[in-house]
């Protein structure tokens, strides 16, 4: 190859490479904005004390999703504002959107006013799940709050403008917030995908498929919690009046290590975001968690604390 080809192959393959990092780039670009350290140490200076206060509130962990629902609450409230306003812009483009008779709305504007309704509960759910996010996750969500009240605004503009009979701009103004909404969308699903927030952290938690030792037995004294990896995987042990349990040591919620959290009794709290759960069985007490956390069996054998995670394989062949 000649320098002039190795030359041409670099020009080439510079914007290729930008094709694929640009949203890498542009959330970096994010995390950087000093308006949005701003906005979010005065929002969190208003909205976490109110979250904090009625945290134990069963009303807050439906908000969530919790051991209900077994997901966030917010994701799946989410497609119904989408789902109506990309409607209104669908009736909008076919020229649908014909007033109908006694005043009544037309169909894209009875779209939009579904949407908005449904945009409070969705906005409120998000509310609620932006309080047990922490550091650049807090961040990000915070922007993508500001865009998604950007396109609520320009939606309710949308159907005000529509019953005025301002047609035209009433279009205008819900292709805007469409446009507006699905870029929120975009940085919600970085969230998620990009960035596991929300997502069950323990999901792929299985090992060790054999008996493997943890920690002398000695070691472990009563009320006093113990963080080992075994076998590549975060374990927490507890002993309580004699009891020995043993669950993983990672959040279900957002990964944080259990170890490290408040015990009453057979009652573990994790340090980051307050999830509860029964050291006896895994389940989950209090929310935010939407998923239990794994427990493994244990045994002491010849002086040391074993575990063992998924069940070990059986050695006879099957037919």
């Amino acid at each position: 190859m000649t320098s002039t080809d190795q030359q041409h192959g670099s020009t080439t393959a510079a914007p290729a490479s930008r094709l694929t990092t640009w949203h890498h780039e542009l959330f970096a670009a994010v995390g950087k904005w000093r308006w949005l350290h701003t906005l979010n140490d005065s929002v969190t200076e208003v909205v976490q004390p109110l979250y904090d206060r009625h945290r134990d509130n069963v009303v807050v962990e439906l908000m969530h999703g919790g051991r209900w629902a077994g997901h966030s609450l917010h994701a799946a409230l989410s497609d119904l504002p989408i789902g109506f306003w990309s409607s209104a812009v669908v009736l909008d483009l076919l020229d649908k959107d014909v007033p109908s008779a006694n005043g009544r709305l037309d169909p894209a504007g009875a779209l939009s006013a579904a949407g908005l309704a449904a945009a409070v509960a969705t906005a409120a759910t998000g509310i609620t799940d932006w309080n047990v996010s922490d550091d650049e996750d807090r961040r990000v969500g915070l922007f993508h709050g500001v865009l998604n009240a950007a396109g609520m605004t320009l939606q309710a503009a949308s159907l005000a403008a529509r019953m005025r009979g301002h047609r035209r701009p009433a279009q205008v103004l819900s292709l805007a917030s469409m446009t507006v909404t699905g870029a929120a969308g975009f940085v919600g699903g970085h969230l998620v995908q990009g960035r596991a927030v929300m997502v069950n952290r323990v999901a792929t938690s299985t090992g060790p498929t054999r008996w493997v030792r943890a920690v002398e037995d000695t070691a472990l004294e009563d009320g006093i919690p113990a963080g080992v990896e075994v076998d590549g995987r975060k374990v927490l042990l507890y002993r309580t009046n004699g009891d020995l349990y043993a669950m993983d040591n990672t959040c279900s919620h957002a990964g944080g290590l259990l170890s490290r959290g408040q015990f009453d009794g057979c009652t573990v709290t994790c340090p980051l975001h307050e999830a509860r759960f029964d050291l006896r069985d895994g389940r989950i007490l209090r929310g935010p968690a939407h998923t239990p956390q794994p427990v493994l069996p244990t045994r002491i054998r010849n002086g040391w604390i074993e575990v063992r995670g998924s069940l070990p394989r059986s050695r006879r062949a099957t037919n």
